[in-house]
């Protein structure tokens, strides 16, 4: 009897826990109720294909993204765990960077090479070419000079280390560059020249490292992070492709920072200057016709303290020349 009744408060507590769960399902039901009560040619359209068991397979969400993962118009597509975009870009027209004479050539990419290895020497190849986008682009650009080493060493003159590009004015070049790197930077710089486009910068004309924030950073649209720096445009008209259109003229007049201008030097007191240094003036043997040069002989009792010679009187003249 015991045992029965132990059944039938189970059986009790059955039935409220199976209301309960009741309560809790009714509404998912109910709300799935109408969509299942359609015809099947209706349901099929309405229903998610993904969910069709016949249908389905690992990672076949994919295919029913509806293009979700389709390219957006004007933003490119980038391939790279070093590139980070952050706006929609339009690429740089391609453009051939050739000097009028080989000089030309050879200084353009010398300038270039200088500041893709003291501004991104420790970069992946990535991060070196979105260096050297950005000066081919301000080359292009009305708002700075219309040639390579004139955009690399703006502002070089400069003391209060504020010129265009750091390494220019503040002492790294001084340092000697590593042969293998500043060999790779090269070769990224002969890259850009030829017209070799890198299209994730877009248009981009600054750009500075992740460690710092200057104040024109809020001026100007972020366009993309790659590797440790970001890169930014102009707003408004200066950023837009009608902007880059001045002709690269192709004559490098420069091929390295300005120099500085030195100090005066300072005024000797009147007392420190002397004049100048003239050497006594010697007499010179007499010159004859026929034998070109004439001994001078000995003054006869010169007493110049030395001791007398000792060699004989028939080898004293050994080693002068015959007349």
């Amino acid at each position: 009897m015991r045992l029965f009744a132990q059944m039938r408060g189970w059986k009790g507590h059955g039935a409220i826990l199976a209301i309960a769960l009741l309560l809790l399902v009714a509404p998912r039901l109910i709300t799935a109720a109408p969509l299942d009560m359609l015809d099947g040619e209706q349901s099929r359209s309405l229903a998610d294909p993904a969910e069709d068991a016949g249908a389905n397979f690992p990672g076949s969400a994919f295919f029913y993204a509806q293009g979700a993962f389709d390219p957006v118009p004007g933003v490119v597509t980038v391939q790279s765990e070093h590139v980070l975009g952050l706006d929609e870009v339009k690429a740089a027209p391609a453009t051939v960077f050739r000097g009028l004479t080989g000089l030309d050539s050879y200084r353009a990419l010398n300038c270039l090479t200088s500041a893709i290895y003291y501004e991104a020497a420790n970069e992946p190849d990535d991060g070196q070419r979105a260096v050297a986008q950005v000066v081919l682009n301000r080359v292009r650009s009305q708002l700075w000079p219309d040639t390579v080493c004139g955009v690399v060493y703006q502002g070089s003159e400069r003391r209060d280390y504020k010129c265009q590009f750091t390494f220019s004015c503040d002492g790294a070049m001084a340092r000697v560059p590593a042969a293998a790197a500043w060999v790779r930077a090269r070769r990224v710089a002969q890259d850009a020249l030829a017209g070799k486009v890198y299209a994730p910068v877009g248009l981009a004309t600054h750009y500075h490292t992740l460690a710092v924030r200057p104040d024109w950073s809020s001026s100007l649209q972020a366009v993309a992070v790659i590797g440790a720096h970001i890169f930014y445009r102009n707003p408004g008209f200066n950023g837009t492709p009608a902007a880059f259109a001045a002709p690269y003229l192709g004559r490098e007049t420069i091929s390295g920072p300005a120099r500085t201008s030195w100090p005066a030097r300072p005024v000797q007191p009147v007392e420190m200057l002397a004049a100048p240094y003239t050497p006594p003036v010697q007499a010179l043997p007499p010159m004859t016709p026929r034998t070109g040069w004439t001994p001078v002989p000995p003054p006869q009792n010169a007493d110049d303290g030395l001791p007398e010679s000792t060699i004989r009187p028939e080898y004293r003249n050994s080693g002068r020349p015959l007349i």
